[in-house]
């Protein structure tokens, strides 16, 4: 491992009926608010007017409709409402990609430039409207970390960004939020919260004894929970679990010491970039077809991943290895979720586009690196 040092400023707030202290922590920071949500799906299951009860007394201004993949414009929007309201505290009510999109809001309200400059680097924040969250979908880990994915459609760009200063100031889990999802976004969300706990599980390291028990314990809660949720959506053992899973995947607490390897990740959001389908069901499709890819490398960690992970043994290591991939993909296939591009209607059209975007950072990947006819020969396989 490497040295490191970890700080995490979240506070969670985990639980049935939890909402009861939203006002206590939003009311620190000051009345005028930005209540920042996505299609409305929070007014049909009666959220929005719980929250409304919550905020009597507050200066409430809404920003809806953030898209699953949440554009710049959206940001953009939001940062230009702060501005013009003088608002003192933000909410983000929904799922991973309302939460990405809130966090470039409140840093692109300290800057008169495009909000976009933030994503790419041109400009780095040095302050951020304090905000918090109510998770309404399991699946990105965004209400405790403090990275963001925001989507450019003008330069068909999907990029990742970070910055310390947007970390949620609080996020309230409630189980009972993700009951009425649609089956397929439940099902995303168990891909993303996967992949994430994949992505870290190879690595760079060479001592991460502790970090893989964690990372392979996590992933076995999660393929043990799954079936339950699909069975019974109102099963709040099960929901739980796959809440805690989801946070605990992505707030840096199972990287300690390493980075991950990210290359799935990095190829999707491509793909994403150019066709507006869900993370999820990139990854689903992408991530099997990598690990098929740099597999013959690594033989021996994915050895371990198949053991470790689905109870695997075959007579060789590389059978064994194989199967642990193949075994990931069958339980993926099981929930329904897309194992071929062609399955959500992509073909070979702009596969040349999707490879350049792969590059956009030059090489990519830590346990392998990859370049150009990698990637290539990924999406290939993806088709």
């Amino acid at each position: 491992m490497v040295e490191f040092a970890y700080k995490n400023p979240t506070k969670l707030i985990f639980g049935k009926n939890k909402i009861s202290q939203l006002k206590k922590e939003l009311e620190q920071y000051g009345k005028r608010l930005l209540l920042v949500y996505g299609g409305g799906s929070i007014k049909r299951t009666g959220l929005y007017d719980s929250i409304m009860t919550e905020l009597e007394g507050f200066d409430v201004f809404e920003l809806s409709g953030v898209e699953p993949n949440p554009r710049v414009t959206t940001a953009q929007k939001g940062a230009d409402m702060i501005k013009e309201h003088k608002i003192d505290v933000v909410l983000a009510v929904g799922g991973g990609s309302v939460i990405d999109c809130t966090k470039l809001i409140v840093a692109a309200a300290y800057y008169d430039g495009p909000a976009w400059d933030i994503v790419i680097g041109k400009h780095k924040p040095t302050q951020a409207v304090p905000f918090g969250t109510i998770l309404t979908l399991a699946a990105t880990g965004s209400e405790m970390n403090s990275g963001s994915v925001i989507t450019n459609i003008d330069t068909n760009e999907k990029l990742g960004w970070g910055n310390p200063l947007v970390y949620p100031a609080f996020s309230i889990l409630d189980p009972t939020y993700t009951f009425t999802l649609p089956e397929h976004q439940t099902v995303n969300g168990i891909v993303d919260m996967m992949s994430h706990l994949i992505e870290q599980y190879f690595n760079e390291a060479t001592n991460t004894t502790v970090q893989d028990g964690m990372i392979e314990g996590v992933l076995r809660a999660i393929i043990e929970t799954a079936p339950k949720v699909i069975d019974n959506p109102t099963d709040y053992d099960a929901r739980e679990t796959l809440m805690l899973a989801g946070t605990v995947a992505l707030n840096g607490s199972l990287r300690w010491g390493y980075s991950g390897d990210w290359s799935t990740h990095n190829i999707e959001h491509a793909v994403s970039a150019y066709y507006d389908i869900a993370h999820a069901q990139g990854l689903a499709i992408i991530m099997p077809n990598w690990m098929s890819y740099v597999m013959p490398k690594h033989v021996d960690r994915f050895e371990k991943f198949a053991k470790n992970v689905f109870g695997i043994q075959k007579e060789t290591a590389f059978d064994t290895a194989k199967a642990g991939i193949d075994a990931l993909r069958a339980f993926w296939t099981s929930l329904n979720a897309p194992s071929t591009l062609a399955q959500v209607e992509i073909d070979d059209t702009k596969l040349k586009e999707m490879t350049e975007h792969c590059m956009i950072y030059g090489t990519f990947g830590r346990l392998e690196p990859l370049g150009y006819d990698d990637a290539l020969a990924i999406l290939k396989m993806s088709l």
